[in-house]
């Protein structure tokens, strides 16, 4: 870079290492990825909180479980009726040789339970999927951005070596070039931080939400093996 140009973000990349510039380059793909993952977790949040509300208030409408059952179809769309669907089938199961009794009720409803729970993990499992990108996002850019600035620092003092000069014209490209790598770095982790501990927090909300759904629809089948 001539001592006269003037310094901006474009410079700073064209005139960089080849190394710095791969380093750059795949911050600026980590950005983007946290940025496309933050927004599809955002949306998809969204719509588990809008079908968690529109069958939760099913549920608690008054119908029956056969009705809800029927409604929900052979394959359910949202998190709240998969759940559901899954202790259903087991109480249709079960209902066609017979409603079962004292001991065979018993049993009926420990394998809800378990069901429900197995389906309650599996929910929370698709909810998270994606997570782990911000977290290696978050925790691994800052250290490839200062792995960037080392490397540029090396060529710069490399560069003062060869040319013999130490006045500002001859350093400040290359510690520029440096320290580009490492805010690079840090726009890539910071908001990668900020999403994953939000998300973190609704799938934590979203699971204890599940956890309680699912004992009041084991305790909503038990209350009718009771009335039969």
């Amino acid at each position: 870079m001539e001592s006269g140009e003037q310094i901006t973000v474009l410079s700073l990349f064209l005139q960089a290492d080849p190394v710095v510039k791969g380093v750059m380059l795949i911050l600026a793909i980590a950005s983007v990825w946290s940025w496309a993952v933050a927004v599809d977790k955002w949306l998809h949040f969204g719509e588990l909180e809008q079908h968690a509300r529109k069958f939760e208030r099913e549920f608690w409408s008054g119908r029956s479980v056969d009705e809800i059952d029927d409604r929900g179809g052979d394959r359910p769309r949202d998190a709240l009726s998969r759940v559901f669907a899954a202790a259903s089938r087991e109480f249709r199961e079960a209902r066609r040789v017979g409603m079962p009794t004292g001991e065979h009720a018993q049993m009926l409803l420990a394998r809800v339970d378990r069901l429900l729970q197995a389906q309650v993990s599996r929910e929370v499992e698709r909810a998270s999927r994606n997570l782990g990108v911000l977290a290696t996002v978050a925790a691994a850019t800052p250290f490839i951005g200062l792995f960037g600035t080392v490397w540029g620092i090396m060529n710069a003092f490399t560069n003062i070596a060869q040319q013999q000069q130490t006045n500002l014209a001859v350093v400040a490209p290359g510690i520029a070039e440096a320290l580009f790598a490492t805010a690079l770095g840090l726009v890539a982790a910071i908001p990668a931080v900020i999403f994953y501990n939000k998300f973190a927090g609704d799938l934590d909300r979203f699971a204890d939400r599940l956890e309680t759904f699912s004992d009041e629809v084991a305790a909503r089948l038990s209350r009718r093996l009771g009335e039969r």
